[in-house]
């Protein structure tokens, strides 16, 4: 069993892997249906297994289930559906022995309409609950403020007929959010938090951070009472709970999610939602440099703060802040059909948003793992889970995990019609063959690929902590990212394009160096037997090329691959033969890599296969 957290590490956070887990999803251990928390602990020796080591539940609150539960009915309790506060006690403990922490969300913009707060606030204006929400007599005020889930909503105001006014929402209607600028508000949260803290969690995401308070004249985002008020958060945690952490949920420009780490006094982390829009940006253009422009214009964060990254999670892959042409280049790109569309997003997982294609799942990966943060890992996209697109709401991607291929994928025992939600049914992601289990006995599948390179990232602080430079190349179609910790140097390579490429870097500095592969990962290769109908030969020799990312590399030399720099006139890469998890040997070989040729005074030449990710260790000149 792994080690036991060590509590007096307050700067985990750090160096977290984090994996994002829908609780009603991931196991059910009574046969009811629906997961649950003791679930959860039946599953943790997988999860540490895994190599991640923070666990992000999302709400377990009471909850009508409107919005999945992010409308709160009692701030104080779990919902009974999904066990007790004993459970909650048993898991953190049960994953805090097998160094797992956990955090939850903390929901505190709104409640549900159903919350015993807003039923007393609407029968009487003179209740003491009365003033917890924001009123209005004719709902003109804060005209400035956009509706965000345009999809559902024409108004931030609704009209309440028991008390005959009208109250705000920045989501759904069901959800009246509080108001923040009545002292009492702020102190029910404060005690909320004390109360989830008091049990042994590791702190909270933060739902929809922005949105705390309202002025007029503004668009009631990013206000200076907000951070006023995420300060005294911060100081609660500081004074009575060190080691705790608060994530900033805030999908914002970059310099104001930035101002959510103050002066390193209000959030120790924060989503890095830019990062997420220029990483499908540039996987759709097959062209780094919106990337390259991100990375350099991003500045040094405050001591002990960190960036959370991450590529999909439970909502819509949010297009809010991108320009309207971006924001139709990506709807392109990615949504090829109109209920992929959700207000201003897409509502897909994370396999299905890049083709089916392996090679490029795992390549998205590779960046996310190989640039500077904590990176944020969503409950069955380790596996290459599908989703459904016929599902309401989100819940297109909130389907239940599949960990075999037994009746409901081994998530429940229950009758498939008694389910929260049906299983996946798209052959091309059914649990019959894409699950857990099966990707556990193939060396090559992208389970167990994910699985090496989380270890690798979480052994070494270098990636979590060490300096980003960005050499000049003259290839746009590959990022290099290299990586420097004391007096350690990583160059990380991902090619961009459906096509090998040829690039060049100017490596000043590093004159003698000699890169070494870092890879213990075998070349996948299609199952024996497995060919996709219709597949010839040319659909095998792109399989044998390595469908998860394998790459070649050389040192200056000889010039017989494409070096096709950046033309977009190129053909746009097509899915690859094999379903994500079926990318397995039936046998594996393993070499051992070899130095590559000394970096000299001059550019460097390297070799990529398509879609390659090379990470390589530089080796200083001996003497």
């Amino acid at each position: 069993m792994a080690r036991a957290i060590d509590g007096r590490r307050h700067d985990w956070h750090l160096d977290a892997i984090f994996y994002q887990l829908y609780v009603r999803g991931f196991q059910d251990s009574n046969g009811d249906g629906h997961g649950d928390l003791s679930g959860v602990i039946e599953r943790l020796d997988y999860l540490a297994d895994l190599g991640v080591t923070c666990l992000w539940l999302m709400p377990i609150f009471p909850s009508p289930r409107r919005d999945d539960g992010y409308d709160v009915s009692d701030f104080l309790a779990v919902d009974p559906s999904l066990g007790s506060l004993a459970d909650l006690r048993r898991l953190i403990a049960a994953a805090h022995q097998r160094n797992l922490r956990i955090i939850t969300d903390l929901v505190l913009g709104h409640t549900s309409s159903s919350h015993p707060w807003f039923q007393s606030a609407r029968r009487d204006p003179d209740s003491p609950f009365h003033p917890y929400y924001v009123w209005s007599v004719d709902g003109r005020p804060y005209r400035q403020a956009r509706v965000i889930f345009r999809d559902s909503e024409c108004s931030n105001w609704s009209w309440d007929p028991g008390v005959g006014k009208y109250y705000w929402h920045r989501f759904y209607s069901h959800q009246p959010d509080l108001n923040y600028d009545h002292p009492p508000v702020q102190e029910e949260i404060l005690a909320i938090m004390r109360f989830w803290l008091d049990l042994g969690l590791d702190g909270f995401r933060v739902d929809a951070v922005p949105y705390l308070f309202e002025r007029d004249g503004t668009s009631c985002e990013n206000l200076p009472a907000t951070h006023d008020f995420c300060r005294r958060m911060r100081a609660l945690i500081d004074a009575d709970y060190p080691g705790r952490i608060l994530l900033a949920e805030a999908n914002q420009p970059l310099a104001d999610l930035i101002a959510y780490f103050g002066a390193g006094d209000e959030f120790q982390m924060a989503f890095h939602f830019p990062l997420m829009t220029r990483l499908f940006l540039a996987l759709g253009r097959r062209d780094s440099q919106p990337l390259r422009e991100l990375l350099a214009l991003q500045p040094a964060l405050p001591p002990g703060c960190q960036w959370a990254t991450f590529a999909r999670n439970h909502d819509e892959l949010t297009l809010e802040m991108v320009s309207e042409a971006e924001r139709e280049e990506l709807y392109r790109a990615y949504a090829g059909h109109p209920r992929m569309k959700h207000n201003l997003g897409i509502r897909r997982r994370l396999a299905p948003l890049l083709g089916h294609d392996r090679r490029r799942i795992q390549l998205l990966y590779s960046l996310l793992l190989a640039l500077p943060g904590a990176p944020v890992l969503y409950y069955g996209d380790e596996i290459g889970m599908g989703d459904d697109i016929h599902r309401a709401d989100r819940g297109t991607v909130r389907t239940p995990m599949q960990w075999s291929a037994q009746r409901n994928g081994g998530f429940s025992s229950a009758d498939p019609r008694c389910l929260y939600q049906p299983l996946v049914s798209d052959h091309r992601y059914h649990y019959r063959h894409l699950n857990v289990e099966a990707q556990q006995q193939m060396p090559g599948s992208l389970l167990s690929w994910l699985q090496r390179r989380l270890r690798l990232r979480g052994a070494d602080p270098l990636f979590s902590r060490g300096a980003l430079h960005l050499p000049a190349a003259d290839n746009r179609r590959v990022l290099a990212l290299l990586r420097r910790w004391r007096e350690r140097r990583l160059l990380l390579l991902h090619n961009l394009s459906g096509r090998p490429q040829v690039v060049r870097l100017d490596l000043p500095g590093l004159v003698g160096w000699r890169p070494l592969p870092i890879a213990d990962d075998p070349a996948p290769q299609p199952r024996l037997g497995e060919r996709r109908r219709g597949a010839g030969r040319r659909s095998r020799s792109r399989a044998d090329q390595g469908g998860g990312g394998s790459a070649e590399a050389a040192g200056p030399g000889g010039d017989d691959w494409s070096d096709d720099r950046c033309d977009d006139r190129s053909p746009a890469p097509r899915p690859g033969p094999a379903p994500a998890s079926a990318a397995a040997p039936a046998r594996a070989v393993v070499s051992q890599p070899q130095p590559l040729a000394a970096i000299g005074s001059g550019p460097y030449r390297l070799q990529l296969q398509a879609y390659a990710c090379l990470w390589l260790q530089l080796l200083p000149p001996a003497g």
